[in-house]
């Protein structure tokens, strides 16, 4: 595979900036390339301008190699999976590579964030290109260097080599040399089939650090003069900040200063990743973390109601205006607003056939409704930054899943050019989209500002549970139309949320239906929501997996018998063109679960439910087996199979679908956050509930359809299904559908829905 210079140049900055010698190629993908600069290698211009991600490699004059990471590492594996990528390319030794986290740098680097589970898709071959340029670079300064051509020098494990001759030198006594060639015209990737690294399982770069408490992340922060500062914000949503008498609090010992602080003006044009909750919180400074809290009880703050308002927002160049609402709101006036918004007219995003004729025409509809509540991230680090702001300048250090997105914000609130901020990425401490949204870093750099000293901001795990970014609120209706020899034949799902709607109108079943109908709408709320864990694929997935496992029962037929036969009409003879799956991908790993999970095999007190989902470009489909003891409910077994391409970390990529799983089974049965007169009910986990440690799988068990595709998501894509294969698995378990979350209460002292 080769890669034309006009796609070379343009993405590949060079120079020999090592002491000492060596070579530096940092590499980024410029968003806009023209569509004949981006036509290689069988990509489309679409393709090509997708992919955003960018990272660069030291090569020392004494054969070191180091990669940089420029992505967060939010547990994902990033940190490891992507260096390896180059390491491949560049025939390196992996275990002789030095990983180094890249801070932000917008001059090399484009979408250095995570999110959605588009690292490694996104980075794919722009990793791959870096390795292999520089790989060429040193072959073409050895040809030179012993006068022999270019295509008999050969490398294994940084040496280059000239087997004839047997001359031999490693990659560092060339680097320096390599640095003052040009790239040239075709750069050649190595064949996948070639791969030795990719594929193989390697251990996390980070694993020790993390095991023998290495400072990695946030909170591990500390600087000399470093003081500590954190937030009291408003009690409830809907209220703001009257009046502070901090007299008391400012006589206790270690207090250095309390004041107000507004993370962003009123007048501000938010970004996408902007959301705040409470712009105007007030901030307590000090020398630890004990005087500091013990401050924030002595303080007296009066809350007001705050009227409706309206601020700017820039939506990646659209522009809005979001309406913030007055009032205290309530779990039950939410659940009302959305089941009064069912009933109301919606939008239709898509109509296939005649749906209305067909549901007239029935013998048989079913109609289900779902919900779910708002849910809270629950990081297992609570949220944190360090900051320095000293004139002009700028240092940031902390957990943040969008550096990118936030500098310009932050440029823009202290006043402070762009180039003179540094922001230094650490390992997150859970993320899942909470960490998307950085008004902690702002409030942490606006203290830094005021008090004239480096600050590290902690909030408790009360001030992130309550301060949102939630979960949105959920609904969904479901309906069906059978004939009388019980066929399928018009499928309509209209679906909302607080404040955004879940569905996702393209995805399967669209498309093998011949009559579809899909309908959103949306209610507003004062409640800041945002990115979850699969993003709208959390819910929707549930209920849709749910809902025609429903269906299959009523037409007689096997759950995956029945979800094939739909996936081969949209394969052989699709309903529309707008359909975002491949069936045929769709249908691999239902029939990879069905052969590992051993479906169809019946064991006395084992109950099984299967699911399969679509998103984040990947495939997974889940089959969960769980027994019932002492009427609750104990899952023995899931068996995953994902579709996500190639398997860069197959160690890495087996974790991420055992958390998921994990993680998603303990959402679905106790995940619930509830407001009562704005205040949310749950503040710390002694209220909200998660999944316990002996609550978890007995077993679960992960395969990988082998298609040499190249990588696809893959932190996601096994959350969504595993809620709808617990659900169907109950469903056998106790004879009852369950269709609002959580399946059991987790309160004490509650009954469990079950």
């Amino acid at each position: 595979m080769k890669h034309a210079s006009s796609l070379s140049r343009r993405a590949f900055l060079r120079s020999s900036a090592l002491t000492g010698g060596g070579l530096l190629i940092s590499f980024s993908w410029i968003p806009a390339l023209a569509a004949g600069a981006a036509g290689v290698a069988g990509l489309s211009a679409d393709d090509a301008t997708s992919i955003q991600l960018n990272g660069y490699l030291k090569i020392g004059s004494d054969g070191s190699i180091t990669i940089m990471s420029p992505n967060p590492e939010g547990g994902q594996n990033v940190k490891t999976g992507m260096p390896m990528i180059v390491a491949e390319e560049l025939d390196v030794d992996w275990h002789k590579v030095l990983i180094e986290q890249a801070g932000l740098n917008t001059k090399y680097y484009t979408r250095q964030f995570i999110g959605g589970s588009q690292a490694i898709r996104q980075s794919w071959l722009v990793l791959r290109m870096a390795g292999a340029s520089a790989r060429h670079l040193l072959r073409m300064a050895a040809a030179q260097a012993w006068n022999l051509p270019l295509e008999e020098i050969t490398t294994f494990a940084g040496v280059l080599h000239h087997a004839p001759t047997g001359k031999s030198a490693h990659y560092g006594s060339m680097a320096a040399a390599a640095a003052k060639l040009d790239i040239p015209p075709d750069v050649k990737l190595k064949n996948k089939q070639d791969f030795t690294l990719i594929g193989s399982s390697q251990k996390n770069v980070d694993g020790l650090k993390i095991v023998t408490g290495q400072p990695l992340f946030g909170s591990d922060i500390q600087r000399k003069g470093m003081l500590i500062g954190m937030i009291v914000h408003p009690p409830a949503f809907g209220m703001k900040l009257k009046s502070i008498d901090d007299s008391a609090a400012r006589k206790m010992p270690g207090i250095a200063d309390v004041f107000p602080i507004q993370s962003m003006r009123d007048d501000f044009e938010r970004q996408f990743f902007d959301t705040c909750s409470f712009p105007e919180v007030v901030a307590i400074v000090g020398k630890s973390t004990w005087e500091v809290m013990n401050a924030k009880k002595a303080l007296k703050i009066v809350w007001e109601p705050f009227t409706e308002h309206h601020f700017k927002r820039s939506a990646f160049g659209s522009k809005q205006v979001v309406t913030v609402p007055a009032g205290l709101e309530n779990t039950s006036q939410h659940q009302s607003r959305l089941e009064t918004a069912l009933r109301q007219p919606a939008k239709i995003v898509r109509k296939d056939g005649d749906p209305d004729l067909a549901f007239k025409q029935a013998a048989k509809v079913i109609e289900r409704t779902f919900t779910a509540p708002f849910l809270a991230h629950n990081c297992m680090e609570p949220m944190n930054f360090f900051a320095d702001v000293s004139g002009d300048k700028a240092e940031l250090v902390g957990p943040l899943q969008k550096p990118e997105l936030t500098e310009q914000t932050l440029s823009a609130r202290l006043g402070i050019p762009i180039e003179n901020i540094d922001i230094q990425m650490s390992r997150l401490g859970g993320g899942f989209g909470r960490r998307s949204y950085a008004h902690w870093l702002l409030e942490a750099a606006l203290m830094s500002q005021k008090v004239k000293a480096p600050v590290k901001l902690i909030y408790t795990r009360e001030d992130d549970m309550t301060a949102g970014i939630y979960r949105p609120a959920y609904i969904a209706t479901y309906r069906a139309a059978l004939d009388a020899d019980n066929n399928l034949l018009a499928f309509h799902v209209k679906a909302g949320g607080i404040p955004e709607s879940p569905l996702e109108a393209n995805r399967f079943p669209a498309g093998a239906v011949e009559h579809y109908l899909a309908e959103e709408f949306t209610v507003n709320t004062n409640l800041t929501t945002g990115s979850f864990r699969a993003p709208r694929s959390n819910f929707i997935a549930a209920a849709e997996q749910a809902f025609l496992d429903e269906i299959a029962e009523a037409c007689g037929k096997d759950p995956i018998d029945f979800r094939l036969a739909l996936l081969d009409r949209a394969a052989n003879k699709p309903v529309g063109r707008q359909n975002d799956y491949d069936p045929n991908r769709y249908a691999g790993v239902l029939e990879l679960v069905r052969e590992k999970s051993g479906w169809g095999q019946s064991t006395a007190g084992v109950h099984r439910g299967v699911s399969a989902y679509f998103c984040h470009n990947s495939y997974v489909a889940e089959v969960l087996d769980l027994i019932m003891e002492k009427g609750k409910p104990v899952v023995q077994r899931v068996c995953c199979a994902v579709d996500c391409g190639i398997v860069v970390n197959p160690d890495a990529a087996i974790n991420l679908a055992e958390g998921s799983i994990v993680d998603g089974i303990g959402t679905a049965l106790y995940g619930r956050l509830t407001v009562r007169d704005g205040r949310p009910e749950q503040q710390n986990f002694n209220a909200y509930r998660m999944i316990r440690h002996s609550e978890a799988p007995k077993s679960i068990d992960v395969h990988f359809v082998k298609n040499g595709i190249d990588p696809t998501g893959m932190g996601e894509p096994p959350y969504p299904p595993v809620f709808g294969a617990l659900a169907n698995a109950l469903y056998k378990a106790t004879g009852k559908r369950l269709y609002h979350q959580p399946f059991m209460n987790g309160e004490a002292g509650k009954p469990s829905r079950l």
